[in-house]
């Protein structure tokens, strides 16, 4: 497909083609293998030789459409669909990490991403330096002759901190060190890593690419070099996505720009109420001046997103009895939904990690997440109300 076209456009139409029965939605291939015209062509698809399906674990109709629409969107040449975010990430660290390899992250990421750099990839050998997600010169200063990889997401999970990605890119790439960021907050809507030079995106798309809590999916996006290694391991350690969940992204791609503007809108809206309310210590929002990379932000991505966190005046006694108190906003640690989620990182999303990796992330007993959806903002406002105004 033309690919000057506009994002919206790409993700109604890109990758699609058609059966013999010329459906207009995309067809979903509920099989696990395919039938070859010889055994001379069966050899050619199991070598590569000839393009074509070979086996669901890695070849599927419909997970390939969804591989060329994201990649599409993202401004990739390449993309490999997986089970779920967190294998997106160990794919990638899996393909292109060895025993005695370093990875560069920041500290304030997703708990599970900690638990698997710094803790699970230790047993193979390769090891992580945490550094502030904010100060380049860290990165550059953490930097060993072993160092394969800087891995960031920015924003970041939940205190929406703005990595300078060009700046690590700069940084990176003149040690031949490979970039990739997670952009699960933002998806390509809101900011396109690969247009700032990063080598590889990651997608948890159970998140804002699906957009209605449904499935579970991740992706690998960037150069077909690179992303041809993460297929490998995938091919043979098999943490697939299914044609089923490819299928329901695929639904969820055609909303995306729609969803994440309302949500965005609605967020800065929410975030600027939280910010002025007596009982609200402080506000996390890229999208409010207050935010320490707001100018940052204001040139790396298109909006704020729709992720805002809060610190209540007090401590976990407060902050729960805010959650326990919200009858419309569900508890939940998912995000990117189109119903509000609430959850308290400390003793959820990031209750796996150390007290000290939570200090040095700044995620305190006092705060809330709060993923934005689509309900009218006075609705979330009067529910946050009432336990804010009985603490």
């Amino acid at each position: 497909m033309d690919h000057s076209y506009q994002l919206e456009t790409l993700a109604v139409r890109e990758g699609q083609a058609r059966s013999q029965f010329n459906e207009h939605s995309e067809a979903l291939y509920l099989t696990s293998s395919y039938v070859f015209d010889s055994a001379a062509q069966a050899a050619a698809r199991f070598s590569g030789e000839e393009e074509g399906n070979v086996y669901s674990r890695f070849t599927n109709p419909t997970v390939s459409v969804f591989q060329q629409r994201l990649a599409a969107l993202e401004g990739a040449e390449d993309c490999v669909a997986t089970s779920s975010g967190m294998s997106a990430i160990l794919s990638l660290v899996m393909a292109l990490c060895s025993s005695g390899d370093h990875i560069v992250a920041s500290t304030g990421m997703f708990g599970a991403t900690q638990q698997l750099l710094g803790n699970i990839m230790t047993r193979f050998g390769v090891r992580t330096t945490f550094v502030s997600q904010t100060d380049a010169a860290a990165w550059a200063a953490a930097i060993e002759p072993a160092t394969k990889l800087f891995f960031l997401e920015t924003p970041s999970n939940p205190l929406t901190e703005i990595a300078d990605i060009a700046a690590l890119v700069q940084i990176a790439h003149a040690r031949g060190i490979i970039v990739a960021v997670d952009n699960c907050f933002c998806t390509p809507i809101l900011q396109r890593p690969l247009d700032l030079g990063v080598d590889l995106v990651v997608h948890s798309a159970t998140k804002y690419l699906d957009g209605q809590g449904r499935v579970l999916g991740g992706a690998v996006a960037g150069s077909k070099k690179l992303t041809d290694e993460v297929l490998k391991f995938l091919r043979t350690a098999g943490p697939t996505l299914s044609a089923f969940n490819a299928w329901i992204l695929l639904k969820g791609l055609e909303t995306l720009k729609i969803r994440m503007e309302a949500q965005s809108a609605s967020a800065l809206q929410l975030a600027r109420w939280l910010e002025a309310h007596p009982k609200v210590a402080r506000v996390y929002y890229p999208g409010l001046p207050s935010h320490p990379q707001y100018e940052l932000a204001q040139r790396q991505q298109t909006s704020g997103g729709a992720i805002v966190a809060f610190e209540v005046k007090g401590a976990r006694d407060e902050a729960w009895k805010v959650v326990d108190s919200c009858r419309l906003l569900s508890i939940t640690a998912n995000l990117g939904d189109t119903k509000t989620t609430l959850t308290h990182p400390a003793s959820t999303t990031h209750g796996r990690i150390t007290p000290e990796q939570r200090a040095a992330a700044g995620i305190t007993e006092a705060l809330l997440r709060v993923a934005v959806g689509l309900e009218a903002v006075v609705d979330l406002q009067e529910d946050l109300e009432r336990g804010l105004s009985g603490i």
